[in-house]
């Protein structure tokens, strides 16, 4: 091999692509099989330990491959358990970025928050990420690499229980701007040979891009999430700026199609708790005319402040009280547990070190920028 040409990082080839890899090494494809149980069932990312191998395709890898990683600079733990890294991730300017990835442990589940950009470009008023700008998209390996990364640093044991169940896009970024790179990083999630999560266990969140979730209706089956946080489309369009491009009747609209074509249960729509912005009563019943008899969940978030910004939490008895009609009316709402708020790692908090690359801020011309 060359010494200028890089080796290709596993972690980002699903199963077909690994065994198209291994082919052209002259192998069969079951050397790819083989390879991902060693990879994602022991753990294992030395070659020279993956034993059933034989010693002349292990010294091929070497030399065209690899296993990475992205680097930890930083380790917090909440006082409830939340952990938090800050990941240090490589540019071609050569400055240093991080991203975040956050896991919270439940009995009887983990859940690990993982991020599919550097930064976000779909500048919510209310999100800490989006307030930085944007830099790149993450690779397919960068995106596999946390959850790989997370099992080590958790302790996972070939054998023993499963510390990560559950996977949510919901770190930084906006996962359907870098469809490229998370459609095959889910597929190797959910893969039987790969991380083996069940379709309803990984789930994608998105602010709303349209065509791209009609696009992922077509090709994956995993569960998705919508940040809706507003009922109608005057308060949606300050709030989510996207909400200008994609009104909120063909947001709801593409919802019902990918409930249909994957026949899923339900669509989760997520509504951060607004003090005094969308938070009333009538905001309430206008949610109700939406999503009554819909196959729709209604995730209620306490808003979590950062600096600078300009939002206050809705008080207790305003969440309350706006749960409460939703049920009542038969939308079924839930309220979600703030956790790791202590230190920065609750929804809306997660900030990197992002040198903001954005070209287009969302205006007249809607994200042009970095969707891919």
């Amino acid at each position: 091999m060359n010494a200028t040409t890089a080796k290709t990082n596993l972690l980002g080839l699903t199963r077909a692509e690994l065994e198209a890899f291994v082919a052209n090494m002259g192998e069969k494809p079951f050397r790819a099989r083989q390879l991902m149980k060693w990879l994602y069932k022991r753990h294992v990312a030395d070659f020279d330990q993956m034993t059933d191998l034989a010693k002349s395709f292990r010294a091929k890898l070497v030399e065209v491959a690899e296993v990475a990683v992205p680097e930890i600079t930083m380790t917090q733990v909440s006082a409830d358990g939340t952990r938090k890294w800050l990941l240090a991730m490589n540019t071609s300017e050569g400055v240093k970025q991080g991203i975040e990835m956050v896991f919270i442990p439940e009995p009887g589940r983990g859940t690990l928050c993982i991020s599919s950009q550097v930064g976000c470009a779909m500048d919510c008023t209310f999100c800490s990420t989006a307030q930085q700008g944007f830099n790149r998209n993450l690779n397919a390996a960068e995106i596999v690499g946390q959850v790989w990364l997370a099992n080590k640093e958790l302790g996972y044991q070939h054998g023993g229980d499963r510390v990560v169940t559950n996977i949510v896009f919901m770190g930084m970024g906006e996962p359907l701007a870098n469809y490229r790179n998370v459609v095959p990083a889910t597929e190797i999630l959910m893969d039987d040979l790969g991380f083996d999560i069940s379709r309803r266990r990984v789930t994608v969140s998105t602010s709303g891009l349209v065509p791209q979730m009609l696009k992922l209706a077509e090709e994956t089956n995993c569960a998705l999430a919508v940040s809706l946080h507003a009922p109608n489309d005057t308060l949606r369009d300050e709030l989510v700026p996207i909400n200008r491009k994609h009104k909120i009747a063909e947001l709801l609209d593409a919802c019902w199609v990918y409930v249909n074509k994957q026949n899923a249960r339900s669509i989760t729509f997520e509504y951060v708790m607004l003090d005094g912005v969308n938070d009333h009563p009538e905001h309430a019943y206008e949610l109700v005319a939406l999503l009554k008899g819909r196959p729709a969940k209604l995730n209620l978030i306490p808003f979590n402040p950062f600096p600078g910004t300009r939002y206050k939490r809705s008080s207790a008895a305003a969440i309350e009280r706006f749960r409460d009609i939703l049920n009542a009316n038969g939308v079924i709402a839930t309220t979600r547990r703030t956790r790791g708020d202590d230190i920065d790692a609750a929804c809306g908090q997660l900030v990197g070190r992002v040198h903001d690359r954005t070209t287009v801020r969302l205006g007249s011309k809607l994200i042009s920028v970095a969707v891919q």
